[in-house]
C-alpha cells in the first residue's frame, strides 16, 4: 500500500464519514417526535423563576 493510496483512503472515509454523520444529526433535529422535547428547551429558560436575592 502506497503512501498515496492510504492518503486518498483515509480521505475518502472521512468525507464519507462526516457526510453520513451531518445526516443523523439532522434527521434527529428534524424528526417529529423530538419537537416537543425541543420545545421544552428552547422554553424552559424563559420560565425559569430566579428572583434577585433580597
Amino acid at each position: 500500500m502506497t503512501h498515496d493510496t492510504l492518503v486518498w483512503f483515509s480521505k475518502s472515509f472521512g468525507l464519507f464519514y462526516l457526510l453520513a454523520l451531518s445526516i443523523a444529526v439532522l434527521v434527529y433535529a428534524f424528526w417529529p417526535s423530538n419537537k416537543q422535547r425541543f420545545d421544552r428547551a428552547a422554553d424552559a429558560i424563559l420560565h425559569d423563576e430566579d428572583k434577585p436575592c433580597r
